[in-house]
């Protein structure tokens, strides 16, 4: 695995004795040969932190092919039986480490196409952190989303023709490393982040699109935080006039209902209804103590659409976590059949269900009228 990773040698002979002293403690003598395999990953990865070679747990787990939890569950026993305090590695070490795998310094590539480590670092840094901030992160792995960074921390250094024409398959070409499909969604959404930030730029008069909002990247990075919680702002703005908007909708519908049932002359199965009328603040009452027709549509709105407003409550903020985002369908579970007898009670819900509302004996009072009339 040293080799592979080309580091130097006395990270192989750190690694090395931190695996004979490993595999000699009682607390890995009795394990599965897998379990055995991993602490030999683990020992890679410490001796890479303890002298200051940045490499993530994500390399570690596509050279030894093992499942992320039992390598942090090894991770953490090692450390904890050979007392050892690992640093914590910096994104930005990360970063400046992998960037260095790519050949587009102007030794390999023409002028047009290359760009300093430094600023592409920078650059690159800026906007995991953007991404860390709109939760593109959550859940992912790191080497697509630093690539996804790269790739676009480059295009908006110099945005010419000829870079905004790249495709990632084809940086990735000249840069000579290799692609990561899931790069190709994470810079997707890396845009998507940073056209809503960039909307509320003042002196951007054009409309910001993922065609070119490669342009304003650095107007955007330098300026994150203000125009961050401006896009927040104007989000819940927008949110509070769908709501006011939506509220006005079902107010005029109710009230077009009312005029219309007025004109109706009441029969026996309508006697019971009873009209709404706004009162003084614009909020419909009741008369005679009946229930409230006008909301019976919120009473009777399913279960099921109530839990998926609940569920997809990332919807209804700017920036949520992929897995709300995406949040997949929950099974639900079917009741058991059970042997119907007939002396079961009956509940009070469903009791309800079978009495008619007063917008449910108005509709019914109204067809009757037209049926008698045909």
């Amino acid at each position: 695995m040293c080799r592979i990773l080309m580091v130097h040698r006395e990270i192989e002979q750190l690694s090395q004795t931190y695996y004979n002293k490993a595999y000699q403690h009682e607390s890995f003598l009795k394990v599965s040969l897998q379990k055995k395999e991993v602490l030999a990953g683990c020992c890679v990865l410490v001796s890479c932190r303890l002298l200051n070679w940045p490499i993530t747990m994500a390399t570690i787990l596509c050279l030894i092919n093992a499942d992320p939890t039992l390598v942090g569950e090894v991770y953490q026993e090692m450390i904890s039986a050979l007392k050892i305090e690992a640093p914590i590695v910096l994104i930005t070490d990360v970063i400046e480490t992998h960037i260095q795998e790519y050949k587009i310094s102007s030794l390999h590539l023409p002028e047009e196409f290359a760009e300093n480590s430094k600023d592409l670092t920078r650059c690159a840094v800026a906007l995991v952190e953007l991404a860390a901030d709109s939760w593109i992160v959550t859940g992912r792995k790191p080497v697509p989303i630093i690539m996804a960074a790269v790739y676009l921390a480059w295009q908006s250094l110099r945005p010419t023709k000829q870079r905004l024409k790249t495709s990632l398959e084809k940086f990735c070409q000249i840069a000579k490393v290799n692609k990561y499909r899931p790069a190709v969604k994470r810079i997707a959404e890396i845009k998507e982040a940073l056209c809503k930030l960039g909307k509320e730029i003042p002196w951007v008069r054009e409309a910001v699109t993922p065609d070119n909002v490669v342009q304003h990247v650095e107007d955007i990075l330098q300026h994150r935080y203000a125009l961050l919680r401006r896009a927040m702002r104007t989000h819940q703005d927008a949110l509070q006039e769908g709501r006011k908007a939506g509220f006005d909708n079902s107010l005029t519908e109710e009230t077009d209902s009312v005029q219309s049932s007025e004109l109706v002359e009441q029969t026996p199965n309508s006697s019971s209804v009873k009209q709404c009328e706004p009162n003084e603040e614009g909020a419909p009452q009741p008369r005679d103590g009946d229930n409230n027709p006008c909301t019976v549509s919120e009473l009777h709105s399913g279960p099921h659409e109530r839990n998926d407003v609940e569920l997809n409550w990332g919807k209804r903020v700017l920036f949520a976590p992929p897995c709300v985002i995406r949040a997949k369908r929950r099974r639900v579970e079917q009741p058991e059949l059970q042997d119907v007898t007939g002396d079961e009670e009956i509940s009070d819900s469903e009791i309800d269900s079978y009495i008619r509302t007063p917008q449910e004996a108005r509709d019914f009072a109204l067809t009757q009228k037209m049926f008698e009339k045909s």
